[in-house]
């Protein structure tokens, strides 16, 4: 049997970091022209095949030194319309999936779709159907965008998605966290506190995981008898904004949070980076969290362990979240006339210093 090339083993035989070679792999970071080619060269001479971008094959297909079964390698395609940062789960949840994906002979492309592209309706210049197996979609939130992609007569699926609601099914696979549990979870459990005024942040039609999560902070009101208070719920954004910056947001935060008589004593984040933003804007005003009020986020990100106070939130299972992926995808790809399919993975809510625990 063949045994496998690492990057390491890439790494050692041109006497470079790991790092460095990753970089040129994965093109991503800062290299030279140079450099990034000779790392690729021999990687494809030691027979090295998980690569991940399209380009990098179609570039060096007319040298001499690629393989002829180089061409033939089977690959998924990875959309999205954000930079996948280290911090956000989905770096860990893709890492899981690229790696379960390559023991079965698949190569993982990324593709960015760019601002214009997505205006316009246009696929990726680096995305070769004719290549491509799959399609994982991750932060493609466009509805019409995305029933393109689901017309190529490929197998999709989405890692959470736009808004369903009165829309159309989109004809692929869709994968969710849990939304519901935790946030039913916290909200009793600061009724059981005594708690009674109950606020929610967060763009609620920016996706359908944003909405799930508003829904279920309404429902466990409504099932808990308590109130819903209109003025405690900030779920939009500056008008005539469709992709806010930190500052914008924040602004329309502060804006927000002038305009109450009084502060709820609960709020709910429809993420770890809207509970930061949050806290931010109330550390501005003269507010201390959890004097003044508690908060919640989801996500569990990084950050949410080393803010103070650190922060109570929602952790997702970025492990079984690969692996779910993995199979919806290959299943849908060796029978591409199942009924589409839609699951959700669990998550778990953790404690911490941002209501008082």
């Amino acid at each position: 049997m063949t045994t496998r090339v690492t990057t390491q083993d890439i790494a050692d035989a041109l006497g470079l970091s790991r790092n460095t070679v990753s970089k040129a792999l994965n093109n991503t970071g800062v290299l030279s022209d140079s450099t990034r080619e000779k790392i690729l060269k021999k990687a494809i001479e030691m027979g090295y095949r998980q690569f991940s971008y399209s380009t990098v094959l179609e570039d060096l297909k007319k040298q001499e030194f690629l393989p002829k079964d180089i061409a033939t390698t089977k690959e998924i395609a990875l959309f999205t319309t954000k930079f996948l940062g280290d911090s956000h789960f989905s770096s860990t949840m893709l890492d899981n999936f690229q790696r379960e994906i390559s023991e079965m002979g698949y190569s993982l492309s990324i593709h960015r779709i760019l601002k214009e592209e997505l205006k316009e309706k246009r696929l990726p210049n680096s995305f070769d159907p004719s290549r491509t197996s799959g399609i994982i979609c991750y932060e493609v939130f466009d509805y019409t965008y995305s029933q393109m992609i689901c017309s190529l007569d490929i197998p999709v699926l989405f890692v959470d998605s736009p808004v369903v609601g009165l829309n159309e099914p989109l004809k692929a696979d869709r994968l969710y966290m849990d939304n519901t549990s935790g946030i039913y979870s916290v909200i009793q459990e600061m009724v059981r506190r005594g708690k009674t005024q109950f606020g929610f942040v967060g763009e609620i039609l920016h996706c359908q995981s944003f909405w799930e999560r508003y829904m279920a902070f309404k429902n466990a009101l409504f099932l808990l008898n308590q109130p819903y208070i209109d003025e405690y719920c900030m779920i939009e954004n500056n008008k005539l904004v469709e992709d806010p910056s930190t500052e914008q947001y924040r602004e329309y935060l502060f804006n927000c949070f002038q305009k109450l008589q009084k502060l709820p004593e609960v709020l709910i984040c429809v993420n770890d980076f809207i509970a930061l933003d949050t806290i931010q804007v109330l550390n501005e005003l003269g507010f201390s969290i959890p004097k003044d009020l508690y908060i919640c986020g989801f996500d569990d990100s990084p950050e949410s362990k080393i803010v103070t106070p650190t922060l109570t939130t929602i952790h997702i299972h970025t492990q079984i979240m690969g692996f779910s992926a993995v199979h919806l995808l290959m299943s849908r790809i060796k029978n591409p006339t199942l009924n589409y399919r839609t699951i959700y993975t669990e998550t778990s809510l953790i404690y911490r210093k941002s209501t008082d625990n």
